[in-house]
């Protein structure tokens, strides 16, 4: 029973409320693998961590980052871990409903929503993240520290800041003029 329901819950997206909507497989990714060495009396000893991402390409996804002594333990802690993180995010048909910027230390992300045919115009560490949310257009700039795990991080902070038009004229109380694009 209880192999079932853990079955049940990897396959299941589940949105900030609870409820379960249909079911997607979840995908991942792996961003990074980084080595590090111990110099100790016999030699170096080297330790490993994954950086990854996991999604099912239509508006949820998440990050995980685990160590271990080997790199594939490393990367299925990694996982693990990123499916425990799953976000839900607002997405408006292929793009993003609006230019936000995520922050993560010394690494600010710049998302900009794109007309359609655009594609991912983004480096490898945001791109993973936008491609397993299921963002198909838009236009990405990176400030200040290009580490991985930071862009990540600020990518997904970007993300989890986008809002809706509804759910912004529900919060407010008013009804707001659509911006039309393209």
């Amino acid at each position: 029973m209880a192999e079932e329901s853990a079955k049940m819950t990897e396959q299941t997206t589940v949105t900030p409320t609870g409820a379960a909507f249909e079911e997607r497989p979840l995908e991942d990714m792996v961003v990074k693998v980084f080595r590090t060495a111990k110099v100790v009396k016999g030699g170096r000893r080297f330790s490993f961590a994954g950086l990854v991402v996991v999604g099912d390409r239509h508006g949820t996804v998440g990050i995980g980052y685990a160590k271990a002594k080997e790199v594939p333990p490393a990367v299925e802690k990694a996982v693990k871990d990123a499916k425990k993180n799953l976000r839900k995010v607002s997405l408006l048909g292929r793009t993003i409903p609006h230019e936000v910027h995520g922050k993560c230390r010394a690494t600010e992300v710049t998302l900009v929503p794109a007309s359609p045919g655009t594609g991912v115009i983004a480096g490898a560490s945001a791109r993973a993240v936008l491609e397993y949310a299921g963002v198909a257009d838009v236009l990405t700039k990176v400030h200040g520290s290009t580490s991985p795990k930071n862009v990540v991080k600020a990518t997904m902070d970007a993300l989890m800041k986008l809002r809706r038009q509804e759910d912004v004229e529900s919060l407010r109380g008013v009804s707001i003029e659509p911006i039309k694009r393209w």
